[in-house]
């Protein structure tokens, strides 16, 4: 899947939920997905995959295009309407309702609830769900309480603008006993309002929520054959970089609010979306840890409102600790989007704008079609007063005093309209018309008022007028409904995060790092750190250096630096790494007492993990930065020994890496080594050279 088109489909394949061929054998002969052979339990394992891959897909993870929803979501609501009566509901009686369209139990509908009444905008907005109780916390993270405790109901725009049951297809549920809607009328982008997350079998999604008063102007300006251009709007605020966002197949960058308050604290005010109080705390403390912040102190006030007061060390730049609580903790994060929906089935790859006109052109047609339904219930009731009208004022109900049969009844009536049927809409009347009217009670035929009937008619006649010129001008009608959408809840829903002007500027990591912390050597207690008050301070470095420590034996390891770490009696130095710089290394090996000579670069390493320079047990002779011009080596006195002193060209040995062997320099034992001319060289014996091999 690339995301820098937006594709027809997600699969080359004709059709994603057509029968896959079952049994092709692999590459190899004789296997079948690394099964040995292409039996009938592979063909079996093959399909029944494939069932249940099509089957997450379409009916669970991926929510549907036509109404934005997916289907645990798309039952609550329908049965929320079901038994709505104004009141609040306790939650266990909509999930028991839901259970009868959703086939997999209860364990995934009250989470799906909670999640629909969290979809706040706003103090307790809510979008569908209005929920009373403890419905969790977005900000602290917080969970819903138990079902039992809760109650919920159906919002007003929830009612008014995602059900007809006129406009609404229906089938039969899982077990055949109730019937659900195959997607709800819904006139309202509602995948966009309150985005989605959907994990599938080898596909997800994750559609970001937009601002539902910028939805219905972009929705006004398709209409109006105009360019729309939408960026995310999230609950928690923040502020945001949507430079890549890319019409939501790219990403966007969202911050925390971070005001100052006075020259040592700083407040956090709003969040990234997804984090929580409890995550940007711990973030926090973990960069504390590693010398990324100077900060002292963390207070958590957040009640209904976010709060996180943030105490900062004496002399701590509060813009560089803004900055460094941007780069090294999740006061800012980014957030992809992978805006995969289903249309017509089939899962789709869809951009926001491709996504808002599909929700126009649905929202035109539903409009249409319930105009069209509307046409037709005042053309039905035109047609019955008029011929109440007929029946009661040229007295057709006296030709059935004398019949004795049902088919003389209906007869009479029929003949008795014949000579008035240019009155009529109709050619001619049915059989209903006849049995409504042959309902018509007596009283009601004794007190008919020719003049109301017809004053009603005429009203009839004026709505059925106003209803044509409604959908000859269909466009003009959806345009100025979603006027008054916008007029009704633009307040009532604000935008919460601001759209930062152009990208974030890069941060500078090294410029923000918090001062230079001084390691320091305790010799006699063995410990070292940055939080040690004695000993002797070996260098000053900043929180992201990295430090290698190096023992006498050849073994080294790469860390942070440490507050306080103990070293035992073999240990030799210290020093920050640079992974790129040559060393040079002398070492003696155990078994025959063999020195040799290695130049070599550290390069990458896992921290904490422990190397070696050389093999166990040796002895580490010389270790030092470059390359040496030459290395003045003195022997161990010997009997019979003529050559004394050396020196040797370390030059000689090529750069690689640490762990590699170095170059045999001599196989006798060395008192002294240096790698400048020492005071103990005596020129009187003459230079050897010694040579590497």
């Amino acid at each position: 899947m690339t995301l820098n088109k937006e594709p027809p489909s997600l699969f080359d394949a004709p059709d994603l939920f057509a029968d896959v061929p079952t049994g092709q054998p692999d590459m190899e002969a004789g296997t079948h997905g690394g099964l040995t052979g292409a039996g009938p339990l592979t063909e079996q394992l093959d399909q029944n995959f494939m069932q249940y891959a099509r089957y997450v897909i379409g009916s669970r993870a991926i929510p549907a295009i036509e109404d934005g929803l997916k289907p645990v979501q798309r039952r609550i609501l329908h049965a929320m309407r079901e038994i709505d009566n104004g009141s609040l509901m306790k939650l266990p009686r909509v999930i028991g309702r839901v259970s009868c369209y959703h086939p997999h139990g209860d364990a995934s509908i009250g989470p799906s609830l909670v999640v629909l009444a969290n979809r706040l905008w706003g103090k307790g907005m809510g979008y569908l769900i209005e929920g009373q109780g403890n419905f969790g916390n977005l900000y602290t993270g917080a969970q819903a309480a138990a079902p039992r405790y809760l109650e919920c109901r159906l919002t007003k725009l929830a009612k008014e603008q995602i059900f007809n049951p006129k406009t609404t297809d229906y089938v039969p549920s899982y077990d055949g006993v109730c019937k659900e809607p195959v997607f709800l009328p819904s006139k309202l982008p509602l995948l966009l309002m309150m985005g989605a997350e959907g994990v599938a079998v080898g596909l997800s999604t994750s559609v970001l929520p937009h601002n539902f008063p910028e939805l219905l102007q972009a929705e006004i300006d398709i209409l109006r054959k105009k360019r729309v251009s939408l960026v995310p709007d999230f609950q928690l605020g923040g502020v945001m970089d949507a430079t890549e966002y890319d019409d939501g197949l790219g990403r966007v960058k969202v911050r925390a609010v971070i005001d100052k308050d006075g020259k040592n604290r700083l407040v956090l005010r709003q969040l990234p979306w997804g984090e929580t109080t409890d995550s940007i705390i711990e973030s926090i403390r973990q960069a504390v840890e590693k010398k990324h912040l100077q900060i002292k102190g963390i207070q958590n006030l957040t009640s209904q409102d976010v709060e996180i007061v943030l105490m900062l060390s004496p002399g701590a730049d509060p813009d560089k600790v803004v900055e460094a609580l941007y780069a090294f903790t999740t006061c800012q994060k980014s957030l992809v989007s992978r805006p995969v929906v289903l249309k017509g089935g089939r899962p789709v790859v869809m951009r926001v704008s491709k996504m808002l006109k599909e929700n126009v052109e649905r929202l035109v047609a539903l409009t249409k079609r319930e105009f069209e339904i509307r046409l037709g219930e005042l053309d039905e009731a035109y047609h019955a007063k008029t011929l109440d009208q007929i029946f009661v004022e040229e007295r057709i109900y006296k030709r059935i005093e004398e019949e004795e049969t049902e088919e003389a009844v209906e007869k009479a009536v029929i003949d008795g309209f014949k000579p008035y049927l240019h009155k009529i809409r109709r050619k001619a009347i049915t059989s209903e018309d006849v049995k409504r009217l042959l309902e018509v009670k007596i009283r009601r035929i004794s007190r008919f008022d020719i003049r109301k009937n017809q004053h009603e008619l005429d009203e009839i006649a004026a709505k059925e007028d106003e209803v044509r010129k409604n959908l000859k001008g269909l466009v003009t009608y959806v345009i100025a409904y979603l006027k008054g959408l916008l007029r009704e809840y633009a307040k009532k829903y604000p935008r919460r995060t601001v759209v930062a002007d152009g990208a974030f500027a890069k941060t500078d990591i090294r410029a923000i790092t918090s001062s230079d912390v001084s390691v320091r050597y305790d010799r006699e207690n063995r410990l070292i750190g940055c939080a040690l008050k004695g000993g002797e301070e070996l260098f000053k470095c900043s929180g992201l250096d990295k430090l290698l420590f190096l023992w006498k034996d050849g073994r080294y390891r790469m860390m942070p630096p440490p507050n306080k770490l103990f070293v035992d009696a073999d240990f030799d130095r210290v020093f920050m790494l640079d992974k790129d710089k040559v060393f040079t290394c002398v070492y003696e090996e155990p078994q025959y007492g063999h020195s040799y000579v290695k130049r070599f670069t550290f390069g990458g390493m896992i921290q904490n993990k422990e190397y070696r320079l050389a093999p166990p047990k040796s002895k580490i002779l010389l270790f030092q930065e470059d390359t040496p011009e030459r290395l003045y080596v003195k022997f161990k006195p010997a009997k019979g020994q003529r050559v004394h002193q050396a020196f040797f060209d370390p030059a000689e040995a090529t750069v690689r890496r640490a762990s590699a062997r170095g170059l045999q320099m001599t196989t006798k034992p060395i008192a002294r080594i240096s790698s400048a001319k020492p005071n103990w060289w005596n020129d009187a014996e003459g230079e050897s050279r010694g040579g590497l091999f």
